[in-house]
């Protein structure tokens, strides 16, 4: 276990189902969910204030921030996004990303057995953002940091077994899984507060619509 001096608030909402986990010196020592979609209210935010409640800290108490980086869902990255901008910007400290396929694995209960597998998050349209990843017997995860669109039929040519929220036994990304990258997490270095974004992957449906409808891209004059 690599150990981050104090309390590392995580979030993760690549899916319709968003995560959040307090790892105090690299431990997790709390976590909850969050329903991202069908809602009338936002409820990620709620969620981060009572795991830290349950952790026994405030927002300002937090010396840095993981933020899921995608691919995934492009409303729901944007608000865990701003969530964990927000917070680190208001405890003035760091804010670190990570690829949410690397916390399918890495999050995984039971735990996944050491081996390959291809972590695979929804893309639409009939494909899956798919990457290699890696447990190790001591349980890290570890992957190359890419990933790329892929149909059912070529995610089984890969000849590994897949996991993710689509599979026959779903398996979601979760921010808990914060806990197995951290090394490599913090070892690459914080993001720019001011400039840095998920990797959704693809444009969201309602743009990709509005292109069609209009021919030309949205920022275009």
């Amino acid at each position: 276990m690599v150990v981050a001096p104090g309390l590392t608030l995580a979030v993760d909402a690549s899916t319709y189902v968003g995560s959040v986990a307090v790892l105090r010196n690299g431990a997790v020592v709390a976590e909850r969910e969050a329903l991202m979609r069908g809602e009338h209210e936002e409820r990620l935010m709620p969620a981060v204030l009572a795991t830290l409640a349950e952790a026994g800290a405030v927002p300002r108490d937090v010396q840095r921030v993981i933020c899921g980086a995608g691919p995934g869902s492009f409303t729901s990255l944007r608000i865990a996004a701003g969530i964990a901008k927000g917070v680190a910007h208001g405890a003035g400290v760091p804010l670190y990303a990570v690829s949410s396929l690397l916390l399918i694995a890495a999050g995984a209960r039971p735990t996944c057995a050491p081996g390959q597998y291809v972590a695979a998050l929804d893309a639409m349209r009939g494909e899956r953002y798919a990457q290699v990843v890696v447990v190790h017997a001591d349980g890290r995860v570890t992957g190359d940091g890419t990933h790329a669109l892929a149909t059912v039929d070529q995610l089984a040519a890969f000849g590994l077994p897949v996991i993710g929220p689509l599979e026959s036994a779903p398996l979601l990304p979760h921010a808990r899984g914060v806990a197995a990258l951290l090394g490599d997490v913090l070892g690459a270095g914080p993001v720019a507060l001011d400039a840095w974004e998920p990797s959704y992957g693809r444009l969201a449906e309602a743009q990709v619509r509005w292109e069609a409808a209009h021919g030309r891209p949205l920022a275009a004059g």
